[in-house]
């Protein structure tokens, strides 16, 4: 019998916890090198869009490698899948940070992105598999809430390390992970999941074919990849370059909207994680849709400073969210299917965060920032529609479970 866990985890398996430590030691390392990505690639003499590329790379091969994880995690199982991501992920940092060239940190960096696809996608669906239908919503927020505290954490200690050497941070973003690592492998070894695993790790395919065929799985494709769009395309691309262009304000101005958007996103959290858990994922999803929709139509509306703040604090509402209800419907119409949805799933947000900076950019230079915001109004408002249009998952599968 699993013992009971005070607070958040209250009732959640022992795995959930083990991952949001494993989450914020991930996400604390990559917080920490990421502001020393790019400035470490201009000590080879190349451009800022050579620089770029290296971020991209990662970006890049997290995207391209997901489907070839999903099938790994079927057959191998998450444990396993999870631990190698993170030490692949280990290796190519600390080897970056030993980088004599502009191509060798290009190639360890692409090499650390397809680490972070086995890592996230493995864990991820170790989650979903593992929680309660009925906690899978505050799980999937205190999961997240590992990322954001991590990511929040990260940035503080990377300035100051970065003061020191250029390398040091891919030596310290190696060394959070090995703690991760560690975590994950001993952590889980003596609980049901491991033989879970045993027992399922030579099963069969995970039927992606039969999971796009269920509307509430592509919508919850359709809300990640709009989620992601929005978050880590517009809002890191298009809203610092806003605040500068548009606004004519001080980068500093960037930094208040981002802190706002993070202070209301992490109390949104596990509120939205109980609302999914007790009312449906389906409202949790439409309305983070649709409030994240709202703040970018007030963003192409309203170029004053008050209506900036204003859909930063909207957006912080929605974004939280949508850190919970999709996941959370994904892990409800998975039904026995384990690593090749999800890893589908990964690819949905990958692509928008590659697509949104990217599309939205070219409107900003070639017709206008208003633009920009109101094309990423209208992907938030088509994954709200398709949202809306889905079954409720929590009562079929709860419905299920009791016919069964």
């Amino acid at each position: 019998m699993r013992r009971v866990r005070p607070g958040p985890l209250r009732e959640m398996p022992r795995e959930v916890g083990v991952l949001v430590a494993v989450a914020f030691s991930v996400a604390l390392g990559y917080g920490i090198v990421a502001p020393a990505i790019p400035v470490f690639a201009r000590n080879f003499g190349v451009g800022r869009e050579a620089a770029a590329a290296v971020i991209s790379a990662f970006a890049f091969m997290r995207l391209v490698s997901a489907l070839a994880t999903g099938r790994l995690v079927d057959r191998f199982g998450e444990r396993v899948i999870l631990a190698t991501g993170i030490g692949i992920v280990a290796a190519s940092s600390a080897l970056a940070g030993l980088a004599r060239s502009y191509v060798e940190l290009l190639v360890l960096r692409g090499a650390g992105g397809v680490g972070s696809a086995m890592f996230s996608i493995s864990a991820l669906s170790l989650l979903l598999r593992t929680v309660p239908t009925g906690l899978r919503g505050q799980a999937s927020g205190l999961w997240s809430g590992g990322f954001l505290l991590g990511g929040i954490a990260g940035p503080a200690i990377g300035g100051a390390v970065t003061a020191v050497s250029i390398r040091a941070p891919f030596f310290l973003y190696a060394a959070t992970l090995a703690v991760a690592g560690t975590i994950g492998l001993v952590a889980l070894r003596r609980t049901p999941l491991a033989a879970q695993e045993d027992e399922h790790a030579t099963g069969g395919r995970a039927g992606l074919a039969a999971a796009v065929r269920d509307p509430a799985y592509r919508a919850a494709l359709a809300a990640h990849l709009a989620d992601a769009w929005a978050v880590l395309g517009v809002r890191s691309a298009l809203i610092p370059l806003f605040v500068a262009d548009v606004l004519r304000r001080d980068p500093v101005w960037t930094g208040v909207g981002f802190v706002v958007v993070a202070a209301i996103n992490a109390a949104t959290l596990v509120p939205a994680g109980r609302l999914a858990d007790t009312r449906g994922r389906r409202p949790v999803v439409v309305a983070g849709c649709l409030l994240a929709a709202v703040a970018m139509t007030t963003l192409a509306l309203d170029d004053s400073l008050p209506g900036y703040l204003a859909a930063m604090a909207v957006f912080g509402l929605g974004s939280g969210l949508l850190d919970v209800g999709p996941a959370a419907m994904l892990g409800d119409s998975l039904r026995g299917r384990r690593g090749t949805p999800v890893a589908a799933y990964s690819m949905a947000g990958d692509l928008g965060s590659v697509a949104g900076p990217l599309v939205t950019g070219r409107l900003a230079d070639t017709v206008s920032y208003g633009a920009g915001f109101g094309l990423t109004a209208a992907v938030l408002a088509g994954a709200a529609a398709a949202a809306a249009a889905a079954p409720e998952t929590r009562t079929a599968v709860i419905h299920d479970r009791r016919r069964g």
